[in-house]
């Protein structure tokens, strides 16, 4: 079911069978987290909502769309009608286009005047989103522009003030520059799709006159694939993990027949620059926090003769693990998966053998498996899936390497000490637990949209309501940071609790898994109770709400010490401690 919507797809084949697509994905028993999305549009958005619903439903989101009327977002935004409203939208895109930009510099306008000109186009979309974000609170979508369809003054539109060109690259850059400025303010880069399409292929001039469709109906699984990524990653549906065979994917020709000294590889061969570029592609996503392995059919000394060829770019340090030997690929990436304490659906497989990539993608369910088809498209394979989508980056994600790293060497720390207490002080944990800080609001909302296992309501939370959460006084959220002797782990860990009179209601209790068993989810226990006898909180109560993902933590509020109050057919359940007399749980974390 997926192959039909990874790069390259047949976008006329979704737009012809889009209602058979829906039938199926509905169908296929996947548990989806349900969004309200507005598409505030500046042209007709129907195709565009039809096909961004199918991109959404294999990402595991089921959405739910208002659509403004045509040319519409802007009075939708100033003023919003009553269903507007009451849809209540978690999610509000701005779909606007070319075709909106209503001032064009003229020839005779002076540089003061088109100056003013994109002031006063920036200014009416700037009023747009702080109306919405007002009004609503929600993460914003706002196209940026394609490039017009003519340049009346040819290659100096681009350079010359009164080009059309030149006109959309400053207000483009605007654009950027308040998203830069702004947490939850999102563009998606209709620029950069469009031109990757084709522009003259973009935009069908005749369904604009007759339908108001800016863009051509081939166009629209491309841009609505673009949109989905946004969202997708805004729900922690990115992937985390780029596992990777070696023979014909990282260099050309086979190390253990060929010989390292024989591989394709370096820029003095016109054979051995792709796999070059690459190496130096994938090699940059350790940057935005994407962890790297290796599984490749080969000896374990031979493959690293190859990862150690003197013109290579990959070194072994930059592999998080590497897996190297002569076991079925679904089975290595099903043990790495488990070394780093995550799900195999994570990972995204490349490998250029088409029948490798047919076994792990029958084996292991959820997994991304590109059809790596031609060394010379790689790069465009994998960039234009957008798998690793970044909407800010943090410094956990900058550092993710690392900390699994650092973990690989826990894990065998405590392979060596037979006594589990023993293990947990000879890490030297220390911990910091505190309440949610504004510069780690991103790495908070972040992590409740990415824990599925260590997540007892499975609540999702965007950053707007992260940063009004940690303003009301209503609530007591605390995060936790811990490290070790072997490194520091990040925020790891999010409480947030809702005090009723006397009573704290847990409505989110996450973990990351890298930190399991380690008395981390005790400690953010012992701080909850402090906090809540501070305000004067007699009861505690936690809830869980059983997905396909957390049993792990199906007895956790049990395993405290909590009540079970309640249980219903589904399997949800309601507990209580009374904490009048709670005795800390912590041994094995300093807390600070």
């Amino acid at each position: 079911m997926t192959d039909i919507f990874e790069y390259p797809f047949d976008g006329a084949e979704i737009m012809k069978k889009r209602r058979k697509l829906k039938a199926e994905l509905l169908a296929d028993g996947t548990q989806r987290i349900k969004k309200r999305i507005a598409i505030l549009s500046g042209s007709t958005a129907d195709a565009v909502a039809d096909i961004l619903e199918l991109f959404l439903l294999n990402y595991g989101i089921e959405p739910q769309f208002y659509l403004s009327e045509y040319g519409q977002y802007y009075n939708d935004a100033m003023f919003p009608p009553d269903e507007l409203t009451e849809f209540k939208p978690d999610i509000i895109y701005f779909y606007t286009s070319y075709r909106n930009i209503t001032r064009f510099p003229e020839i005779k306008d002076s540089a003061a005047e088109i100056t003013a000109k994109l002031d006063e186009e920036f200014s009416k979309f700037a009023e747009a989103w702080t109306s919405t974000k007002e009004k609503f609170a929600c993460p914003i979508i706002q196209n940026n522009f394609e490039l017009p369809p003519f340049r009346l003054l040819g290659n100096s539109d681009f350079s010359d003030i009164h080009g059309r060109v030149n006109f959309i690259n400053r207000l483009n850059m605007r654009f950027a520059e308040y998203a830069a400025a702004n947490d939850g303010f999102h563009i998606c880069d209709l620029n950069y799709v469009s031109a990757c399409f084709g522009l003259d292929e973009w935009s069908d001039q005749t369904q604009w006159y007759m339908y108001k469709y800016a863009l051509s109906m081939k166009a629209v699984p491309y841009l609505a694939a673009n949109i989905a990524a946004i969202i997708k990653a805004m729900f922690g549906k990115n992937k985390k993990v780029l596992a990777l065979d070696l023979d014909n994917t990282l260099w050309g020709g086979v190390v253990g027949d060929d010989g390292a000294e024989n591989l394709q590889i370096g820029n003095d061969l016109p054979g051995g620059q792709v796999y070059t570029g690459f190496q130096e592609y994938v090699k940059l996503h350790k940057d935005i926090g994407v962890l790297l392995t290796v599984c490749s059919k080969n000896d374990l000394g031979v493959a690293m003769t190859g990862l150690e060829h003197p013109d290579g770019t990959l070194r072994p340090d930059d592999f998080t693990l590497i897996k190297a030997n002569w076991e079925n690929k679904d089975k290595n990436i099903t043990e790495t998966a488990d070394e780093l304490s995550l799900l195999p659906e994570s990972f995204v497989f490349a490998d250029d053998n088409p029948a490798e990539r047919q076994i792990v993608r029958d084996n292991i369910g959820g997994i991304a498996v590109p059809e790596m088809d031609g060394a010379e498209n790689y790069i465009r394979i994998l960039d234009r899936n957008r798998y690793f989508e970044v909407l800010k980056l943090s410094e956990d994600d900058r550092n993710r390497t690392e900390m699994y790293r650092a973990n690989a060497q826990r894990n065998a720390a405590k392979r060596s000490i037979t006594d589990y207490g023993e293990y947990l002080d000879s890490l030297e944990m220390k911990a910091a637990i505190k309440h949610f800080e504004p510069m780690y609001i991103a790495r908070i909302a972040q992590l409740t949209n990415k824990s599925n296992q260590f997540n007892v309501t499975t609540r999702r939370y965007t950053e707007a309501e992260i940063a009004n959460i940690s303003r009301d006084p209503s609530f007591i959220p605390i995060y936790g940071k811990l490290e070790d002797k072997y490194g520091d782990n990040g925020v790891v860990s999010v409480v947030i609790g809702n005090i009723k009179g006397s009573e704290l209601h847990i409505d989110l209790w996450i973990m990351s898994c890298r930190v399991l068993k380690r008395d981390m989810e005790l400690a953010m226990l012992d701080e909850l109770v402090r906090l809540s006898k501070e305000r004067g909180i007699t009861e505690l109560y936690g809830y869980y709400y059983p997905t396909a993902k957390n049993s792990m933590v199906r007895e956790l509020f049990g395993a405290f010490g909590f009540e079970k109050v309640s249980e219903d057919e589904k399997g949800n359940t309601v507990w209580k401690l009374g904490i009048s007399d709670y005795e800390k749980k912590n041994r094995h974390i300093s807390v600070n």
